[in-house]
């Protein structure tokens, strides 16, 4: 018997290792308390790219913090933390973690002052610099909660791309100055980037314009009025209006870069994508690839300039652990996230491992802060036992111990069909 726990975060309450750690506990306290000997037991993390995804894939890969000082999206210098894992199995170099909100979060700006006209990305490549001095040149970048529409235009020019207005000067590198700009070049973008590889944790499909697009879909939460999404979805129209004609004139973006990106799903249409990447007479438009909207065009940006790939966020997260096949090495599946609700199978990172883990026959258990009674039909084929956690008053506040607890009456309760 092979135990293998991965558990996602309980915001607020339990980083993905704590979380995972306390139901190990309980785990061996019921075997303790059966006077069985404890099933060799093996923790991973687990994250969905977004919020705790460096908390996660750091603590639980033997990885260390970086902190860097950058400008944050007002353009104020902020501290932001990244992850960095040292290479081995399943990547070959350095890998950096970052959550773009760090230097770029909504919750960097005041709410009276959120207005995306004025915020930048540009402390997302000024992290990118300082992981690349450290030797990563593989990154793993959760893209949500962003406070820009900028493009990428702030992380490109930290990067070293120009971004030049019809008189020659460079443009600001704020979402107002799209409209401004009239070429890009990459003379001056670090020459490290070539060997780098961005996969990009992204769970939007919105295109870059149009209105399902960055500006028209997000705008509104980072404070554009009706008129200011217009100017944003002009300006980044003009973006790529720009970059397609640098790249008619043979102008390179970057040195070496492949011809196309790489594309991952959410892309729903991969396929047709792919196969029009491969006629001459319909290049690919990477403004409607889903996912190019994401954080204000950022995701555009990783596609075209720096030849990211944008992938589901937990499938991202469990390939970059690897944790495929430690799935077929166990023989119990243990997961678990603050709250098992609808939301739980739309992407979130215990269904995409349950999906897996199921595909092998394995069984799975959930823990979870609270369980909406709605999502339990939905749960059955995935989960063979979901289990709260919540104590009776409903208030998790020591989240550890009732974690722990729970966990060491469910397996003391199903020792007979479980170990």
């Amino acid at each position: 018997m092979n135990v293998l726990i991965a558990m996602d975060s309980f915001k607020g309450s339990l980083t993905s290792y704590d979380a995972g750690h306390a139901v190990c506990r309980g785990l061996e306290d019921a075997c303790k308390a059966l006077k069985q000997d404890v099933p060799p037991v093996a923790v991973f993390p687990l994250a969905d790219g977004g919020e705790g995804t460096v908390t996660a894939l750091t603590q639980g890969l033997g990885g260390s913090y970086r902190n860097v000082k950058v400008r944050g999206p007002l353009q104020a210098q902020v501290e932001a933390i990244y992850g960095i894992i040292p290479a081995g199995e399943p990547h070959e170099s350095t890998v950096a973690v970052i959550e773009i909100a760090a230097a770029a979060g909504l919750w960097l700006v005041p709410e009276k002052l959120r207005n995306p006209l004025n915020t930048t990305t540009y402390g997302v490549g000024q992290i990118i610099l300082n992981a690349l001095k450290h030797g990563c040149r593989t990154f793993l970048i959760g893209i949500g909660g962003s406070a820009t529409n900028d493009g990428g235009i702030g992380m490109l020019r930290a990067l070293g791309y120009a971004f030049k207005d019809a008189m020659g000067r460079e443009t600001d590198i704020c979402g107002k100055d799209l409209d401004y700009i009239a070429s890009v070049d990459a003379e001056d973008a670090h020459p490290l980037l070539k060997e780098c590889t961005f996969r990009i944790a992204c769970d939007v499909s919105n295109p870059l314009t149009g209105p399902n697009g960055a500006a028209a879909v997000y705008g509104p939460q980072k404070g554009a009025t009706p008129d200011i999404i217009e100017r944003l979805d002009r300006g980044l129209t003009n973006l790529d209006r720009v970059v397609s004609k640098a790249k008619a004139e043979n102008i390179p973006l970057f040195p070496l870069l492949p011809a196309q990106p790489v594309i991952h799903p959410p892309c729903p249409n991969t396929e047709a994508l792919r196969q029009s990447v491969s006629s001459a007479d319909a290049p690919l438009d990477l403004t409607q690839v889903p996912g190019a909207g994401a954080a204000g065009g950022l995701g555009y940006a990783f596609l075209q300039f720096l030849n990211g790939s944008l992938e589901p966020g937990a499938q991202m997260i469990i390939d970059a652990i690897g944790l495929e096949e430690k799935i077929k090495e166990a023989d119990l599946i243990i997961t678990g996230e603050g709250r098992l609700d609808q939301q739980t199978f739309m992407g979130k990172a215990p269904a995409t491992l349950a999906r897996m883990a199921k595909s092998y026959g394995k069984p799975v258990v959930i823990f979870c802060g609270s369980l909406e009674e709605k999502a339990l039909q939905q749960a059955a084929p995935l989960f063979d036992y979901s289990v709260a956690v919540t104590p009776p008053d409903g208030l998790l506040k020591d989240a550890t111990y009732h974690v722990r607890k729970a966990a060491a009456e469910f397996f003391t309760r199903n020792s007979v069909s479980l170990l």
